[in-house]
């Protein structure tokens, strides 16, 4: 277990080695019953810019669009029907971004709005896509603020929170530094809405059950997520070598206190050396699988080789080049996921074969591996 010193030293440490930054903020933090908290959000747009002028690189992933709409129509409740919350995301979208627009600008920064759906970070070609901007963005100085597209998104493409949007955010752009801004000081050991003397972790070495049955308590009126969600973010974040702090964004100037080295909120320390890319093929849902034989299991997990033909011996599902596809062993259980470099009806022809026969069976050659080891993410150790 680290000293109260050791963990001051490696909070500190982090903060300052930190140049990419992915802050999230929640709705609880940036609206009240009146409508968006635009102190607030004029105070988080200082924070931002003056780290902006100390060379930091920052993505602002912002909740609210969907509690503005709700506080424009004088709702209490946040309806359950989708075609009403991307109504109401219709409605408070603009509001959001134009009074982060106005903020933003009393300092001279520029910002862009950036609008995603899961299916945006699903297929490689949109992956990308959004991925350059991002650099784009970053490279000119500008701040991105991104939002779930909940006006368009449907059920089975919605990422349900936008704790889970920063994690995958903070993984495409190989963020050094997550922090999630909420209404609470950080984990607690009880839930602070009810019990006030609930007490706040200063830090998180590891998921412990204890720690994880933290995340019962339920989200506010107005957000999606909750304590849970910014825990399972956390733990995956932290899994890939990157530090998460948890702190409340009501504090006057949050921001610049955590980066001058106060203990403010809940430090996840960080598990091992950041690698980033395969959360996101991890994360991804399959199109199809794959099952090797012992051999080609053994070159993937032990030998990071790539797949080739020789080592199929069963295709299932009907996917094309370039999704996402499970490898499993003859037993059934997860090997690796990756970026297939052919369709499924290919693959079912060249399955088992040397990869100098691939042309010879299919009239042409694209590539000698059904899978790229650049493209492949190992799921066991």
């Amino acid at each position: 277990m680290l000293s109260k010193n050791a963990f001051t030293n490696l909070r500190q440490l982090a903060c300052k080695q930190a140049h990419r930054i992915v802050v999230k903020v929640g709705s609880s933090v940036i609206t009240t019953r009146d409508g968006l908290n635009l102190n607030t959000i004029h105070a988080l747009a200082a924070q931002i810019a003056a780290l902006r002028q100390r060379g930091k690189e920052i993505a602002l992933v912002s909740s609210g669009a969907i509690a503005a709409g709700m506080r424009k129509l004088g709702l209490k409740q946040r309806p359950l029907s989708l075609p009403q919350q991307q109504a109401l995301a219709a409605i408070g979208q603009g509001d959001l971004i134009r009074s982060y627009e106005e903020a933003f600008a009393k300092y001279g920064q520029k910002v862009a709005q950036i609008l995603i759906t899961r299916d945006g970070l699903v297929q490689r070609y949109r992956y990308l896509n959004a991925r350059n901007t991002l650099f784009a963005l970053f490279r000119w100085g500008i701040i991105p603020i991104i939002n779930e597209n909940d006006t368009v998104a449907v059920e089975e493409i919605k990422f349900g929170d936008n704790d889970t949007l920063a994690g995958l955010i903070t993984a495409m752009t190989e963020a050094d530094l997550l922090i999630l801004l909420t209404d609470i000081d950080g984990l607690c050991d009880r839930d602070p809405r009810i019990y006030p003397e609930a007490r706040c972790l200063r830090i998180v070495e590891k998921f412990t059950e204890e720690i994880e049955a933290l995340g019962k308590a339920a989200p506010n009126k107005v957000g999606r997520g909750g304590v849970a969600s910014k825990i399972k973010v956390a733990k995956e974040m932290t899994s890939l070598g990157i530090p998460v702090i948890i702190a409340s964004g009501l504090r006057k100037d949050v921001l610049l206190r955590i980066f001058a080295g106060e203990e403010i909120g809940t430090f996840f320390v960080p598990q091992g050396p950041k690698k980033t890319r395969k959360h996101w093929l991890s994360s991804l849902p399959p199109k199809g699988k794959l099952v090797l034989d012992a051999g080609a299991v053994k070159a993937i997990v032990f030998n990071g080789k790539s797949l080739l033909p020789s080592g199929i011996v069963r295709v299932e599902g009907r996917f094309f080049a370039g999704d996402p596809v499970v490898c499993v062993d003859e037993e059934g259980k997860r090997i690796a996921i990756g970026f297939i470099n052919y369709d499924a009806e290919e693959v079912e022809k060249i399955k088992g074969l040397n990869t100098k026969e691939i042309e010879k069976r299919l009239g042409y050659k694209g590539y000698d591996e059904v899978i790229h080891r650049d493209n492949l993410c190992v799921l066991v150790s």
